[in-house]
């Protein structure tokens, strides 16, 4: 098939385009959000074509994957027709949870495809057909050493977002261990949160190289509260490394007993964090036991199959 998709989500599309498709992303003269193109930062195949914007009418496109509201003003404008339509839901809700109604709701024929099942359970659809195709991702192999008596934790954007990414709770969870975080316009974070900026360092380092520095780090914390299921916290997983997180949104669902602790209670997750710190072995059992619960669940081959049968349902 020739799909249509919208450089939206890079890691999310990373795993996508490994599919036997032909992937057609727009590029428009600044690249701007509408028109990113391919990836800079992550390794994507031939099969992901640039199309400037001025050749799109032309090319054929079998199926379109929607991914934010105004696209698909985009389709009708630039293509000048309606392929058959999936409209790719990353997030929760915001806003009047759970009465929040998605946009795809009101688009006739659109097939509405959430990432996590706690997603398609607060959104509200409507009479639009709903499916859920968890998350797959591309496996960087094991690669935990947990050299650096260390804590990772990635977000972006941690002082805009706030309570939403638990950015409140670092503070707490620096007193457990010393903590560096990973994600763009993390600069001045342990100023903002008033802690000492050696136990709340922070980088922003290109997607190639973050998977290195965060398996060197004895344990990956994840204090979000509300946001889908990040894609980080299964990487982590995948590196073999212990996880810590928050029982918020699917993480209950994603790290089962033994591949980390996962509670609403900080006490709880404060005491796993020195636990890891102080012993490294039980780090690595419990690393490996995170490593083979993301190869189980969250695989790319897995990922790969339930898109390629839901692809061939809408364009049947």
């Amino acid at each position: 098939m020739r799909i249509l998709i919208w450089h939206v989500h890079g890691s999310w599309t990373t795993a996508f385009v490994q599919g036997p498709h032909t992937y057609l992303v727009p590029v428009t003269p600044d690249r701007g959000p509408d028109g990113l193109g391919r990836a800079r930062t992550w390794d994507w195949p031939d099969s992901v074509v640039e199309v400037p914007l001025e050749r799109l009418r032309d090319e054929h496109v079998d199926l379109v994957v929607l991914q934010r509201p105004h696209e698909l003003a985009l389709v009708d404008q630039w293509l000048g027709r309606r392929p058959p339509l999936v409209y790719l839901e990353h997030n929760a809700p915001d806003g009047d949870v759970p009465h929040t109604r998605h946009p795809a709701a009101d688009i006739p024929g659109a097939t509405l495809v959430h990432v996590t099942h706690f997603n398609r359970l607060m959104w509200d659809a409507g009479p639009a057909p709903t499916v859920v195709v968890e998350h797959g991702i591309v496996d960087p192999g094991h690669r935990w050493t947990g050299e650096l008596n260390r804590a990772a934790v990635v977000v972006n954007e941690p002082i805009r977002r706030g309570r939403t990414t638990g950015t409140d709770l670092l503070p707490e969870f620096s007193r457990a261990a010393p903590l560096d975080v990973f994600g763009m316009r993390t600069e001045g974070l342990a100023v903002h949160l008033g802690v000492d900026p050696d136990r709340c360092r922070t980088q922003d380092v290109v997607q190639s190289e973050l998977h290195t520095q965060l398996a060197r780090r004895r344990v990956y914390i994840h204090p979000v509260r509300w946001t889908s299921l990040g894609l980080s916290l299964l990487e982590a997983m995948h590196l073999g490394m212990p996880v810590v997180a928050l029982a918020t949104t699917e993480v209950t669902e994603a790290v089962p007993p033994g591949a980390g602790v996962v509670s609403n209670r900080i006490d709880v997750l404060t005491d796993a964090v020195r636990d890891f710190m102080a012993d490294p072995l039980h780090a690595r059992t419990v690393g490996d036991g995170a490593r083979a619960a993301a190869l189980s669940r969250y695989g790319l081959s897995r990922f790969l199959d339930d898109w390629e049968r839901l692809l061939k349902e809408v364009t049947r």
